[in-house]
């Protein structure tokens, strides 16, 4: 095991752990070695599941899950609560490890773990507010209303740049729905959650509750995750990942007429006024587009700027640019980590290449970092780049810190022209196949109204003088287009983790029918 990873044994994670979770560990597949983007040292050992190992985890969830859901919901809320505080124990600690095993700085760590720990709350409230409707009959002494009921196993696919907050969001809402949950982590961050299960595991024996009802199997996506896709004992997937994963699993989980939540590719756009408090603007522009290293599906990748701002705005972000601290994320002063793989580091040079073949021009940045300050290889100088909307690679989402600026309107426009002009804004920013997160940056009234419109944003989330990035909780998370058109988190996405029934009761003592049918006598 690492060095300085005394912290890990307080956790629960040993030189060699089980990867599966069922009621009791087990996994005797494959070793997978975890390594650490920071260093590209080892950290520690997961014996994956096997194809047996993961049958036996979803059979013992399900029975789990038929005696959670009889389980009343206030009751359910409880033992989240419970595990929100145990959460709030181990703060430190797996923060420590999101940032080991993941590379985000501790800041950011911690404020993942902020996330499951808020969800928890969250979810204890709701457990009491699971509500149905009452309706009007057209019959006379009849009433009709619907009812939540829990809906079975769910599964739940998590990608590295999340390790622990996604899971959560899912396990939380399901819990007090009443479900059980079988996790399939991402095969770069195992780590991170086993120590998650190992807490919730003491959580529900604690309250003599079955502990599968938290379950885990951390396996190879060719085969445990493609027995989960096609897994009829499964109702629910809720996968996080790219656009592509997430046409193979609407596909595979659609066709078994399964249901999925989606939270896929962002293509995230902020657009900059002229009227735009420039201060605001920057902040989260560089949050957002530096965050994470460019790793987070709400990553700011597009700065869609009036032609008036644009020079001064580019001079600036390159300033900010410049001072970043990139390093070690362990260190309190670093803002900006490694990239989780070389192959990331990869996609960031085409990128660049691309970019440039196109007719775009780099601005700053996007060399890769080397020497003893930046070891393994995963270390690189954010990008930003001068580019057009219609450029293919501005298109795709690019999974690391590259930042297009891109212009519209005419630097001579008068003010009321101006107002006019982020009309075209608008139209570039819904240009892209995706739709998840998206912002304005203006003072005006008018323009922020419109961004808001049925003619504006087509974003799942969309912001005023607020940035891409750094969702709350309390609201529903998702995106539509090729983002998948998925909710999870706050509002009303609980409702996709239960099955919904209406009901009438007819307490007269006729048998009307509905629409004023006359059937026989």
């Amino acid at each position: 095991m690492a060095k300085g990873t005394a912290f890990l044994k307080k956790l629960g994670i040993d030189d060699t752990n089980p990867g599966g979770f069922g009621g009791e560990w087990m996994g005797s597949g494959p070793e997978l070695e975890v390594i650490t983007p920071i260093d590209g040292s080892r950290i520690a050992t997961v014996k994956q599941v096997t194809e047996d190992e993961y049958d036996q985890v979803v059979a013992r969830a399900h029975e789990a899950f038929l005696k959670w859901r009889s389980v009343p919901a206030p009751r359910r809320g409880e033992v989240v609560r419970q595990l929100g505080d145990r959460l709030r124990e181990a703060k430190s600690d797996l923060a420590r490890l999101v940032t080991l095993e993941m590379g985000k700085i501790i800041a950011e760590g911690e404020g993942e773990v902020q996330e499951m720990i808020d969800i928890c709350d969250f979810a204890t409230g709701l457990s009491r507010q699971l509500y149905g409707l009452t309706m009007q009959s057209e019959r006379p002494d009849h009433r009709m209303f619907e009812q939540w009921h829990p809906l079975g196993v769910v599964g739940v696919i998590s990608a590295f740049n999340f390790p622990v907050a996604v899971w959560s969001w899912n396990t939380a809402i399901a819990a007090v729905c009443g479900d059980s949950v079988v996790w399939k982590p991402s095969s770069q961050t195992p780590l991170t959650a086993i120590a998650c299960v190992k807490l919730a595991e003491q959580v529900a024996r604690d309250n003599d509750m079955d502990p599968a009802i938290f379950s885990l199997v951390v396996g190879r996506g060719s085969t445990v995750g493609d027995r989960l896709l096609h897994d009829r004992r499964i109702p629910l997937v809720s996968a996080t990942g790219s656009c592509q994963m997430g046409y193979r699993v609407a596909e595979v989980v659609g066709k078994r007429l399964g249901r999925t939540i989606l939270e896929l590719g962002g293509n995230n756009a902020i657009i900059v006024t002229p009227s735009a408090n420039m201060d605001m603007a920057l902040r989260a522009i560089l949050f957002g587009a530096v965050g994470t290293a460019g790793q987070r599906c709400t990553t700011t990748r597009r700065i869609i700027v009036h032609e008036s701002k644009r020079e001064e705005l580019v001079q600036r972000l390159v300033g900010a640019y410049e001072g970043i601290p990139i390093g070690d994320p362990r260190d309190p002063e670093i803002l900006m980590g490694p990239l989780v793989t070389t192959d990331a580091v990869t996609d960031l040079q085409k990128a660049m290449e691309r970019v440039q073949e196109e007719g775009g021009e780099i601005l700053y940045g996007g060399e890769a970092l080397e020497g003893k300050d930046y070891p393994g290889g995963h270390y690189v100088k954010p990008c930003i780049a001068a580019a057009k909307n219609e450029y293919e690679i501005v298109q795709e989402e690019t999974f690391a810190p590259i930042l297009y600026i891109i212009g519209y309107g005419n630097a001579s426009s008068s003010p009321e022209a101006a107002v006019a002009e982020v009309e075209e804004a608008i139209a570039l920013h819904n240009d892209v196949p995706q739709g998840l997160s998206s912002s304005i940056f203006t003072q005006n009234l008018r323009e922020a109204e419109i961004f808001l419109s049925y003619r504006g944003s087509d974003c799942g989330i969309a912001n005023v003088n607020v940035g891409t990035s750094g969702a709350e909780i309390g609201g529903a998370f998702g995106g539509e287009k090729e983002t998948g058109g998925g909710r999870e988190s706050g509002s009303d996405a609980w409702k996709a983790y239960m099955r919904r029934q209406t009901n009438t009761i007819n307490w007269s003592t006729e048998l009307p029918l509905a629409q004023g049918i006359k059937f026989g006598d």
